[in-house]
């Protein structure tokens, strides 16, 4: 393994918006930073990002390719890679990729979001991100006045109601068993929200889009949008090696990495940034923390670096 290295200020892990952000805030601060991204961007399915102030409706790889060209103007190194285990040593961090090289870091920043497993649903995959979504802001205003379909979850009352805003023409399928409880169901007749209590196990479409419903009794029924709510996990194998792991966020949504209100995690010197301690932030605010995440990091080094030079002078060491 390839270990003669320099030795980065910053290792990000994660080349979407938050580690992109992080970068350029990091590079303007004449940091030494290197971006280690494995070109799998959560939202390569999506045909745009939305809500993104000037962005409205970019293709999601678009977006990263101008992120990418304005952090290599500040310097900025990358690595198209893996990153798959990391450990400590005397310099900070090793981070091993899949490659066989070794990066080593005096600070890591863990963009890597947050990975989505979709409801047991045949055929749902090849509509993700199209018309079979779970984000009312990132997709919503491309399926209003439509027929959405809300696909039985604990969250399905709370999306039900979302997409509402957006179509009078929204109903909830539910398994023949499920009870809603009275409070939520006087909720959604108060909104006009249909519920069906009719299993969906699979859907069928064209090659874009999704446009029918499949049940479990054989039955079909045509349907403009499935909304679902996915299980999200946090990516967060590549630093088991130095004691960071996922842990069940506070809404049941999923996994995430717990961080203070910096992205400082329990770890020292490891920090996190964007969906992987808030899964449910868009793209922007995902950007947005990359960038406080990043200035940080970059204040945490200056202090760092000003106590060494304070003991260096009382040691009576020239000044740098």
């Amino acid at each position: 393994m390839d270990t003669m290295q320099p030795i980065y200020d910053v290792a990000i892990i994660g080349g979407g918006a938050a580690g992109l952000a992080a970068a350029q805030a990091l590079g303007r601060s004449r940091r030494r930073v290197v971006v280690i991204d494995a070109g799998e961007p959560r939202n390569a399915p999506a045909e745009g990002v939305h809500n993104f102030l000037t962005r409205d409706g970019t293709p999601p790889r678009e977006l990263l390719d101008l992120g990418r060209a304005e952090a290599e103007a500040y310097g900025v190194d990358f690595r198209n890679a893996l990153a798959t285990a990391t450990h400590r040593d005397g310099q900070g961090f090793t981070i091993e990729l899949d490659g066989g090289e070794a990066l080593v870091a005096r600070r890591i920043i863990l963009a890597t979001g947050v990975s989505d497993t979709l409801p047991e649903v045949a055929g749902l995959e090849a509509y993700w991100g199209k018309n079979a979504l779970h984000c009312p802001y990132c997709h919503g205003w491309e399926v209003r006045d439509r027929d959405i379909a809300v696909l039985d979850s604990q969250f399905a009352v709370h999306q039900a109601l979302m997409f509402r805003q957006l179509s009078d023409r929204v109903t909830v399928f539910t398994t023949p068993d499920r009870e809603i409880e009275p409070a939520e169901r006087e909720k959604l007749d108060a909104r006009g929200i249909a519920v069906v209590q009719r299993e969906v196990t699979g859907v069928r479409g064209n090659d874009t889009h999704l446009t029918h419903l499949v049940f479990r009794d054989g039955g079909e029924l045509a349907a403009d949008a499935l909304v679902v709510m996915p299980h999200f996990a946090a990516g967060t194998a590549a630093l088991a090696g130095v004691g960071l792991a996922a842990a069940a966020h506070p809404s049941g949504i999923g996994t995430y990495v717990v961080a203070d209100e910096t992205g400082k995690t329990e770890i020292p010197g490891l920090w996190a940034a964007g969906n992987t301690r808030d899964p449910m932030a868009q793209v922007m605010m995902a950007a947005a923390d990359g960038l406080r995440v990043g200035a940080m990091v970059n204040a945490d080094l200056i202090q760092e670096e000003t106590e060494e030079a304070v003991a260096s002078l009382r040691a009576g060491a020239p000044v740098a």
